[in-house]
């Protein structure tokens, strides 16, 4: 497969695929392709893989489009504005994504539910509670809400973030959920309740916009219809 990534703040992924070839998304996530790229609606791994990608917010079934008949062409575009990245995953380099974030890939991934390790306090931790696990091999397509900010931490090494940033580390980072210290930095601090902590060693991304950030902003304007 060969891609090319275009469009800026509005980002779309191109590619494409040899005879033969097979590339895998999210339900509804094709944007446009040519007339041979046919489409096969399965829950790619298992009625047990698929509920666990609804609770890491993406749809139970998933689509598959095979180019037929010699070579095809198939975009999909991101659902916000922000960057779309290529990532390389292979045996021993797994990511751990946020929701939502898978586009598409090469039919050799995996998509499969990430957990905190500490479920209590994980249960209150919102957005960076329940991410996705990539694994297997070949190139998968990410989405990132506004611009990607890239951190490589070494072992040991922590990184504060705010709940719902992380787009994106290295399946070799942990992650865990803490509180805010002191009842008056949780209540009048503005920050919420709970901070990710991500040690490394391995990479990190942080997204500079959230989409859910975006709809908590926005959401008293709707209501009072202003």
């Amino acid at each position: 497969m060969q891609y090319e990534i275009k469009g800026g703040s509005f980002p779309v992924a191109v590619c494409k695929c040899e005879a033969g070839e097979k590339i895998i998304c999210e339900a509804g996530a094709m944007s446009w392709m040519s007339p041979n790229m046919k489409m096969n609606t399965n829950t790619n791994g298992g009625i047990g893989k698929a509920f666990g990608r609804i609770f890491a917010g993406e749809s139970l079934f998933m689509n598959s489009y095979t180019a037929e008949g010699g070579n095809g062409m198939i975009a999909f575009a991101s659902s916000f504005p922000g960057e779309i990245r290529a990532i390389n995953v292979e045996p021993g380099k797994e990511i751990v994504v946020q929701k939502r974030a898978f586009l598409a890939g090469e039919e050799g991934v995996s998509l499969s539910v990430f957990f905190q390790k500490k479920l209590g306090s994980g249960l209150f931790g919102g957005e960076g509670f329940i991410m996705e696990k990539i694994a297997g091999s070949g190139t998968v397509f990410i989405e990132i809400d506004g611009s990607a900010i890239e951190y490589d931490l070494a072992a040991g090494q922590s990184i504060v973030v705010d709940t719902g940033y992380v787009a994106m580390m290295d399946a070799t980072c942990s992650m865990d959920i803490t509180t805010v210290p002191g009842v008056k930095n949780m209540f009048l601090g503005g920050e919420g309740l709970f901070n990710t902590v991500v040690t490394g060693p391995g990479r990190i991304v942080i997204q500079t916009m959230p989409i859910s950030n975006i709809a908590g902003s926005i959401a008293p304007y709707v209501a009072s219809g202003k």
